[in-house]
């Protein structure tokens, strides 16, 4: 409930970015700043709403998020122009990434993964629904609405915060002065079961957006389908892979986390080969499910072991670092997918 309002910013306003651009009196393009503009806003505000709440743990984290959030959304809401509305959006995401990594850090004491396979898979269903809830909600209350649509986390404030309380952290043990002056939190940086856990995360998220940029594409090629019966076929393809991807998540404790990180890098991969060289655009859908699933499945079961070796304290920043390399992924894929197929 918290994570799926937040992805649904990514996708909710696409559909009416025409309407946004003739009310703020700019080009269709430029009124892409709007998608954009949130996409850097979780990027730069995962790591800072962690360390803003990051002494008082999740709860702490759950409310700087909010309140952000809230900002940013009044903002956009009555911004007259577009530098104002981006500004507003990129408010509004640092927000709900703050939300997001919330939710991570109540479901992260779960070692099994199933709690924060949970969050994945919401947070990816958040995302692929919200491309039609932002076209429902824009025909009923106008484009701006679209612009908001990460304010539904609010409705979980509460019982988050409840359930913040039960993971509270325990107090973090004494350190040197030389370690309380480091810049960077090194000691998760140096740990081989973060490094490994981020690492894959971040290539199976540019994996899976640059998939998400560049598939619907080529099934466009392949049938000459117009955008929207491409982006409906493109999205219940993605939609069912993030389902499917609990029954991965229910397998992993019996395949064990060597052989599961195997199966994630071999599913990604095996995905952007269908999706980029099949010749039929069934193939080409199940490569951009595939990756969904994989990515969906990743992010719940990759949190436990991005935390297993570290102490309880620390395993809020290192949950924030975490989702930190999933939103580089989220960045990078339209890039790479743009740089390859324009080569």
């Amino acid at each position: 409930m918290l994570a799926a309002p937040a992805a649904m910013g990514v996708s909710g306003p696409t559909l009416a970015l025409s309407d946004a651009a003739t009310g703020l009196a700019v080009s269709p393009g430029t009124a892409a700043w709007l998608l954009t503009a949130y996409g850097i806003g979780m990027a730069v505000g995962t790591p800072l709403l962690t360390a803003a709440g990051g002494r008082r743990g999740a709860a702490g984290t759950v409310r700087a998020g909010a309140a952000v959030l809230v900002l940013g959304a009044a903002l956009a809401l009555v911004a007259p122009n577009l530098p104002l509305a981006v500004a507003g959006r990129a408010l509004e995401a640092a927000g709900a990434a703050g939300l997001n990594v919330a939710a991570f850090q109540i479901a992260g004491r779960d070692r099994s993964g199933r709690a924060p396979g949970l969050v994945a898979i919401g947070s990816a269903v958040g995302g692929t629904s919200g491309l039609f809830i932002g076209a429902a909600v824009a025909g009923t209350l106008g484009w701006r609405a679209t612009l908001v649509l990460p304010l539904l986390s609010l409705l979980a404030l509460v019982p988050a915060l409840r359930l913040a309380a039960r993971t509270a952290p325990e107090p973090e043990p004494p350190r040197t002065a030389a370690a309380r002056s480091l810049p960077l939190p090194l000691d998760v940086l140096r740990d081989p079961g973060f490094r490994t856990a981020a690492g894959l995360m971040l290539a199976l998220s540019t994996v899976n957006f640059a998939l998400l940029y560049a598939a619907p594409r080529r099934v466009a090629t392949l049938t000459g389908w117009n955008g929207m019966e491409t982006g409906a076929a493109a999205s219940i393809a993605t939609l069912v892979g993030a389902l499917l991807s609990w029954q991965l998540i229910r397998a992993a404790p019996a395949l064990g986390m060597r052989r599961m990180r195997l199966l994630l890098a071999t599913g990604s991969l095996t995905a952007a080969a269908l999706a980029s060289f099949a010749p039929w655009s069934a193939v080409v859908l199940i490569g951009s499910a595939t990756s969904s699933l994989v990515t969906a499945g990743g992010q719940g079961l990759l949190t436990g072991a991005a935390t297993g070796r570290l102490p309880e304290a620390r395993h809020g920043t290192a949950i924030g670092l975490f989702n930190l390399a999933f939103l580089i992924g989220v960045a990078a894929g339209p890039a790479v997918a743009e740089a390859l197929t324009a080569a």
